[in-house]
């Protein structure tokens, strides 16, 4: 199943939050139209949305533990709605390849980021991937 429009339109919904405590149900709307999406489209958006609500202690733990050198507050809102998104389907997700997830990620990052966004998310992600990969929960 090609996610890809729904990604979008969950992305863009996490960096609408950034900014106001509520999601903009017009926004939502709009993306529906624009992005055609579909019923299980829009379960896909719901889950994320509630998803990195719900986990976003744990998930911001992550992003600032793996994105050395860079302090929290100052990174990316676009980055982050991007690392937030990615790192909730790799978490929590089963149904979703890990590698999917990153690469999704950066693609989303390469189209709305900055020319480095594509590579710190990348990076982000990877080094988690790897540090959660060598513990010994993992295997």
């Amino acid at each position: 199943m090609a996610r890809r429009p729904a990604r979008e339109a969950a992305m863009k919904l996490l960096y609408q939050r950034e900014f106001s405590e509520e999601y903009d149900q017009d926004l939502l709307d709009n993306l529906k139209t624009e992005l055609v999406l579909n019923k299980r489209d829009m379960e896909y958006i719901h889950d994320i949305l509630e998803g990195c609500i719900r986990h976003r202690t744990e998930i911001d733990s992550i992003i600032k533990e793996r994105s050395k050198g860079w302090r929290f507050d100052r990174l990316s809102k676009v980055d982050l709605s991007i690392l937030r998104l990615a790192l909730y389907e790799i978490l929590y997700r089963d149904d979703i390849p890990e590698s999917v997830s990153v690469n999704e990620g950066v693609e989303l990052a390469k189209k709305y980021g900055n020319e480095k966004s594509g590579s710190f998310v990348n990076g982000v992600l990877g080094y988690y991937l790897r540090s959660y990969k060598c513990t010994p929960d993992s295997e």
